[in-house]
């Protein structure tokens, strides 16, 4: 076996022209499965959202005049284009996807720079364009790119005797920092998003103490960007302080506190959650839904608890942490370190994006719009959770496991470009 840190000049910038099949060579055939696991939770999140989007999307129907079933029929479209993605990339080796992950974080790049300039305006900001029928909203593609990235960079610079190269907190530094600088202007919460999902991999990768370093760098450069647009109008500090204010208070309970124009979204969503109780009110009977504005995407989660009450609501969130703790032993099960974190990168960019939105949801955070992957109503959102998923199930079906063969090992050593062949780190 050669050495697991050395780093060999055969570029991974250049997508390949053509991929091979197992017809090919039969070491790219699968090895087992897709997981079942994760195809259950896929299917379970595909019911709820097909039943609780119906339900909340009432006030849609009336304002667009779309009839009783043209959202649901639209957010079915969606789902099955989805659901196409999945089964396309569960049936491509995970060394096809690696060599694509630069090629897709450059393309993530510049739909977000487009978006800078010639996007829509969305809630004071430029967040999304027109792609034929879909409006595109590069901030989802943004965050499951730098997932990608990450675990490239980190399985690249692995060290023989555990953690890992100084030049991969460097290199993904400069990832956060791009990434995120760009989506800084668009909304905190998204930045805040990624960061999480970006740390939390260079922990499971065994980064420790050094990235420490990259919240200083990138603290930092948040801290200077705040500073000079304080005083711009059209920034987003101004908003991101207010939401700040008002999830503070005033000490007074929620309860108490009047609907205004402001707040009305957030009350209205505590009233649904308080209206469904323990057991709820069963799916179509939702009253909040005619209501409370975005009930079909950023506040799904409450028509969830609403109709399906407080038990509904917190089977809704182990559907998610499973998901999590499946990837979790995919993961850990690995013999290389690319296969496993990329698994576990994608489970983060879903369950972090799933718990962000059911805390501003619940009030546990400032409120900010956040879809609830799957379920949430939404084009770019539901392509990106497919990626995910489809990305998890080609690793539990083509990365060979810790238990396998030795030559089924070196196999798979031999298949991956020589930078990342590092032995898997993380014994999740």
């Amino acid at each position: 076996m050669e050495s697991t840190d050395s780093l060999s000049s055969t570029p991974l910038t250049a997508a390949p022209t053509t991929a091979p099949t197992a017809s090919d060579d039969p070491r790219l055939a699968p090895l087992a499965k897709g997981d079942k696991h994760i195809w259950g939770i896929y299917i379970l999140l595909v019911i709820i959202s097909i039943v609780e989007l119906y339900s909340a999307s009432s006030r849609e129907v009336v304002s667009a005049g779309m009839g009783v079933y043209g959202t649901i029929i639209r957010h079915g479209a969606m789902l099955l284009a989805g659901f196409g993605i999945i089964c396309l990339l569960q049936r491509t080796h995970y060394r096809t996807i690696l060599r694509w992950i630069p090629v897709f974080a450059l393309m993530s790049v510049a739909m977000m720079v487009y978006t800078m300039f010639f996007g829509s305006y969305i809630n004071g900001a430029r967040r999304s364009f027109n792609l034929f029928f879909i409006s595109i909203q590069p901030s989802e593609f943004i965050k499951i790119s730098a997932a990608m990235m990450v675990a490239l960079i980190m399985s690249r610079f692995q060290l023989k005797g555990g953690g890992v190269d100084s030049k991969a907190v460097a290199a993904t530094a400069i990832v956060i920092m791009v990434f995120g600088g760009l989506l800084l202007p668009q909304g905190l919460t998204n930045t805040l998003l990624l960061m999480a999902i970006s740390l939390s991999m260079m922990i499971i990768s065994g980064a420790g103490k050094k990235l420490f370093v990259v919240l200083l760098v990138y603290g930092a450069c948040c801290g200077v960007y705040l500073a000079v647009s304080h005083n711009d109008s059209d920034s987003r500090s101004g908003t991101w302080k207010e939401r700040i204010e008002s999830f503070i208070g005033n000490g007074k309970p929620k309860y108490e506190e009047p609907i205004t124009s402001d707040n009305r979204q957030e009350m209205l969503g505590y009233i649904a959650q308080a209206h469904g109780g323990v057991t709820g009110v069963l799916p179509g009977n939702s009253r909040e839904t005619s209501r409370l504005p975005l009930a079909f995407t950023d506040y799904i989660y409450s028509i969830v608890v609403e109709e399906l009450g407080l038990w509904g609501g917190i089977s809704v969130l182990v559907l998610y942490l499973w998901l999590l703790g499946r990837a979790s032993t995919i993961a850990s099960r690995c013999s290389r370190a690319f296969p496993a974190l990329l698994v576990i990168g994608m489970a983060l960019v879903i369950v972090f994006q799933a718990l962000f939105h059911i805390c501003i949801v619940t009030g546990v955070i400032p409120v900010s719009g956040q879809p609830l992957p799957l379920i949430s109503k939404g084009g770019s959102s539901i392509l990106v959770t497919s990626i995910a998923f489809g990305i998890m199930l080609s690793v539990s079906r083509f990365a060979v496991r810790n238990s396998s063969k030795k030559r089924e090992i070196n196999n798979e050593i031999e298949m991956l470009p020589e930078e990342v062949r590092a032995d898997n780190p993380s014994q999740l």
